[in-house]
């Protein structure tokens, strides 16, 4: 059978960093085995949903390069894609449960349901116990029987309080103790005995089904073959392995594998948006604004991330090849990918590293594609380059000269602002340490020097080799003398090698910075 997956997030909100990552092992998986990748969004939740998150959603995996086969844009003969739009199909499946004795309605009002619970409570704290959780109400096999249930009234009753109207619920009827065996791809065997488990409810009193109808019903009638989510659906494989044999689906069931959870830096918990605001990082692919509140949730898109470095930093958390390598392309995370390297324990997300993964791919990249990425990102600040008069060719070589500064775009300006702008200040601290007495004579007659080369454009080599040999016949300090210059030409103790510097000025204007420097620093 070809592989079918399928990504099946709710549209209640910013997509998770491990959200995606869901996606990215998802689509490895797919592209790996020649298989098909599902987007299908899971929305009968309709009280949480938040408009614009579908979109949102679909536009972050499109950033990502997570391409999908079928879903509610690219259509498919499985579809439809949205669960909303599947409603009418899910209660013939309750139905047949019910016929079946596997599920039983469920009559008990909210406010019955609350005071079970507050009951349970009260007795807990009389005993002392100070563990809510050993008397906790559940609505279970040991309970079933004393609630409002198609199992404890009578079939009179139950008939009477169909045929009124009155609100009910289609609940899943859990087996009493009994084992399941179930077989996780990440986490090995996996068994669970009923008498932990609750009767869940299937169908809700306003027609739509949970979400633990609605997925294993779609996942079967999707004919997806293997189920890869996140740990903390963990707790509801049992009921899905059970709902899919009280369908009588056991022999098509797909095989399951529960992700590990992303970490915080700290390695204690699940990382959080409170984390990224904490710390200084994002944890969605893309900003999303709060429809309710206005509030912008920062994203990597915006934060300066390259597409290939993000998917690269998601595919270390969880996941290893087995070797040093980290640096991937989406090509070679498909050709390596595979279940069994992928770790049962939490991964924790260094935001540091995250840096060092957009930095190498930043280096990686041509100098002329990131003179162009520039290039855009100084326009879209509202200024442009243009009043510069700098050619594409000096621009590509000042990238060149300061790539390896930064590790983002946006910090390329704040590395090489200094040749498109000449410094009006000079850095106090280095006028302290390296500029004496004699150092306006010594630039003077390096000004001297530089003169026979205007107008031309002499390269780097050529103004090494005229000011070293000028320092070797004066015998000057060479420390002093680039220092000086490097003070008069940025302004700063910062950049690429004088030399470079000098050959994008050219002699025109590094004699200008040195005549102005000389008449600004007393």
């Amino acid at each position: 059978m070809s592989v079918r997956v399928r990504f099946a997030p709710s549209p209640t909100g910013p997509l998770h960093m491990g959200g995606i990552r869901t996606a990215l092992f998802n689509y490895l998986f797919a592209r790996k085995h020649n298989g098909t990748m599902i987007l299908r969004i899971e929305d009968t939740d309709l009280g949480r949903q938040v408009p614009g998150a579908e979109e949102y959603i679909m536009k972050s995996l499109e950033w990502c390069g997570i391409t999908i086969d079928e879903g509610i844009r690219e259509g498919g003969k499985f579809g439809p894609y949205r669960q909303s739009d599947r409603k009418h199909l899910y209660r013939q499946y309750a139905d047949q449960l019910l016929e079946s004795g596997w599920a039983y309605y469920a009559f008990d009002t909210p406010e019955e349901l609350e005071g079970r619970r507050q009951r349970a409570e009260g007795r807990n704290q009389e005993k002392g116990t100070g563990q809510k959780e050993e008397g906790a109400f559940a609505y279970d096999a040991s309970t079933r029987m004393s609630l409002r249930n198609s199992l404890s009234l009578s079939r009179k009753e139950v008939n009477r309080l169909l045929e009124s109207g009155a609100s009910y619920v289609i609940r899943f009827r859990m087996p009493e103790n009994h084992e399941i065996m179930m077989n996780d791809l990440i986490r090995g065997e996996v068994r669970v005995n009923t008498s932990t488990l609750d009767d869940k409810v299937l169908f809700k009193s306003d027609g739509m089904p949970t979400y633990h109808l609605a997925n294993v019903v779609d996942d079967h009638l999707m004919e997806i073959t293997h189920v890869i989510r996140g740990e903390e659906w963990l707790p509801s494989m049992p009921l899905h392995v059970m709902l899919y044999k009280g369908f009588g689906w056991s022999d098509t069931m797909p095989q399951f594998a529960h992700l590990p959870l992303i970490l915080k830096p700290s390695g204690n918990g699940k990382l959080s948006k409170r984390d990224g605001d904490k710390l200084g990082f994002p944890v969605f692919p893309i900003n999303w604004k709060n429809p309710d509140t206005g509030e912008i949730y920062s994203g990597y898109r915006e934060a300066g991330y390259f597409p290939e470095a993000f998917v690269n930093i998601l595919a270390l958390l969880g996941w290893n090849e087995g070797t040093d390598k980290e640096l991937y392309s989406m090509d070679e995370l498909i050709d390596a990918f595979t279940l069994s390297r992928v770790g049962k324990s939490g991964s924790r997300f260094d935001p540091d590293k995250a840096r060092w993964f957009n930095h190498q791919y930043l280096i990686r990249k041509s100098d002329e594609e990131l003179a162009s990425e520039f290039v855009k990102e100084y326009g879209e600040k509202g200024n442009g380059l243009q009043a510069y008069r700098l050619s594409d060719e000096k621009i590509r070589i000042i990238i060149s000269l300061v790539k390896e500064r930064v590790n983002f775009v946006k910090e390329l300006w704040s590395q090489c602002y200094y040749f498109f702008e000449a410094p009006t200040t000079y850095d106090e601290a280095t006028i302290k340490k390296r500029w004496t007495p004699g150092t306006p004579q010594m630039l003077i007659d390096i000004i001297a020097l530089l003169k026979p080369l205007c107008p031309g454009a002499p390269g780097p080599g050529e103004y090494e080799s005229l000011i070293r040999n000028h320092i070797t016949a004066n015998n000057l300090n060479a420390g002093q003398v680039m220092n000086a210059l490097r003070l008069c030409l940025v302004g700063a103790p910062m950049g690429p090698g004088v030399f470079d510097i000098m050959g994008v000025l050219g002699p025109d204007e590094t004699i200008t910075r040195i005549e102005r420097a000389v008449r600004s620093i007393q």
